[in-house]
């Protein structure tokens, strides 16, 4: 990491395999409150325009608007810390590498545009505050609430709604185990007061409770479905997306082995619609968990079994899959501090061409700031001492024969994908291991 860190095509690579694989979309039209143009991007593009670039699907964003008007954490070290909300355009290069060409580190249309032709420490500075940026929505909103808070809630209302004999019941709570354990020391040690967050992350110390309400509103069914997160995000097609293809195939496993669970014990839609059981705890996640928005999308009662397949593929996917992409690869990108920056001490720069490498120093966290990232970091994406990966089922709630035979099956696929994904990694100079379905822990258990 350290050897890599400053090469723009590593640093656009971990908007599709890094732990946050999922802000990036695919750009058509430049926002207004971000005035590229062709002139500035023209040394990057080569041959090539702009114009010419969006038409063809080959520029992508990455905007952190929802880190505007989040407080910044003044009590690192005893000093007030920045924070920004900046604009990143990459392009898929012809080499199908995804690089950044322009970087504005705020929401405001006019402040100053930061390019690879720019001076190296005006660039790097740039980039380091894009890492920053990176790094509070990871934890806060891709991290914290996307995969524990979700899963905290299925949890609850799970424990609630369903009895133990319950299908449904049987087939997730594998992958409900040991998450409200991990969620109160996260409570208390990751995000309370004067816990590890406070003490080295710039939306500590108050940040965190508005960034969290900010993060909920975009929250919907969509996000959450990764098909459907895919699309929306136009990131079909844009090559080495790893996340994504590694993705698709646990997705495609996991709802063919819970479609048919379902089909084995609902025999019609009437079925689950008329379960009293099952409506009970979908209404209560909706309501408790998603604050009954309406425009989230999120079910609110399930009346067929597409739906209910969906619904239960989405949730045994966010506790499995998702956790392990979004958590399992924190040290390995961030305990090289400058590639994910938990705080910075010197607002962010407002003119180009007077940075210096003393200036990148003054701006990056103090050494005690860093050590207590890096131990973080190393806590929260450490292997769990007795950890059950996906489709280990060591607890028997089936004991009929026909699901235990789908729980083989489900396995064997599961073989499958992960020897391919290993074959695939031997070969790489950046492996992917974080979707390898040996490495992904069936439950938020760490």
């Amino acid at each position: 990491m350290s050897e890599m860190w400053k090469e723009d095509s590593f640093f656009g690579n971990q908007y599709l395999n890094g732990v946050n694989p999922t802000l990036i979309e695919k750009c058509f039209k430049i926002p207004n409150n971000f005035a590229v143009d062709e002139f500035m991007v023209a040394p990057s593009l080569g041959p090539s325009n702009l114009v010419n670039e969006l038409q063809n699907g080959h520029i992508f964003l990455a905007d952190y608007k929802i880190l505007e008007n989040v407080p910044a954490n003044n009590s690192v070290n005893g000093h007030q810390q920045y924070i920004a909300a900046p604009m990143c355009l990459l392009w898929k290069n012809r080499q199908d590498q995804l690089v950044p060409i322009a970087i504005q580190l705020s929401q405001t249309p006019g402040d100053p545009i930061f390019l690879p032709s720019d001076s190296e420490f005006d660039w790097l500075l740039a980039k380091l505050w894009v890492r920053n940026s990176d790094f509070q929505v990871q934890e806060v909103d891709t991290h914290l609430l996307r995969t524990h808070l979700l899963a905290e809630v299925f949890s609850i209302a799970t424990t609630r709604q369903l009895p133990m004999a319950h299908p449904v019941y049987k087939l997730i709570i594998p992958h409900l185990r040991y998450t409200l354990e991990i969620n109160t020391l996260a409570r208390k040690q990751l995000i309370g007061p004067k816990a590890f967050f406070d003490q080295a992350m710039v939306v500590g110390n108050g940040g965190i409770p508005v960034l969290l309400k900010k993060a909920m509103v975009g929250v919907n069914y969509s996000s959450l479905c990764l098909p459907d997160s895919i699309a929306s995000r136009g990131m079909q097609s844009i090559p080495n997306y790893l996340y994504r293809d590694d993705g698709m195939k646990i997705w495609s496993a996991v709802e063919s082995f819970v479609s048919k669970v379902v089909k084995y014990y609902y025999t019609s839609d009437e079925m689950i619609s008329q379960d009293p059981e099952l409506q009970a705890w979908v209404a209560e996640i909706f309501k408790e968990g998603f604050l009954e928005y309406k425009n989230s999308e999120i079910p609110s009662i399930l009346e067929s079994k597409g739906a209910l397949v969906k619904y239960l593929t989405m949730m045994i996917f966010t506790c499995s899959a998702q956790h392990s992409a979004v958590n399992s690869g924190q040290f390995d990108f961030f305990a090289w501090m400058p590639n994910g920056p938990t705080s910075m001490k010197s607002p962010p720069p407002t003119f180009k061409g007077v940075t210096t490498m003393q200036d990148i120093l003054k701006a990056l966290p103090d050494v005690n700031t860093t050590a207590t990232g890096m131990a973080t970091v190393w806590l929260i994406s450490r292997e769990p001492q007795d950890r059950r990966h996906l489709g280990n089922y060591t607890n028997v709630h089936f004991t009929e024969k026909t699901p235990q035979n789908l729980i083989k099956e489900f396995q064997d696929k599961l073989a499958k994908i992960s020897k391919s994904i290993q074959e695939r990694n031997g070969a790489m100079r950046q492996p992917y291991p974080y979707l390898d379905p040996t490495y992904i822990e069936n439950s938020v258990s760490i």
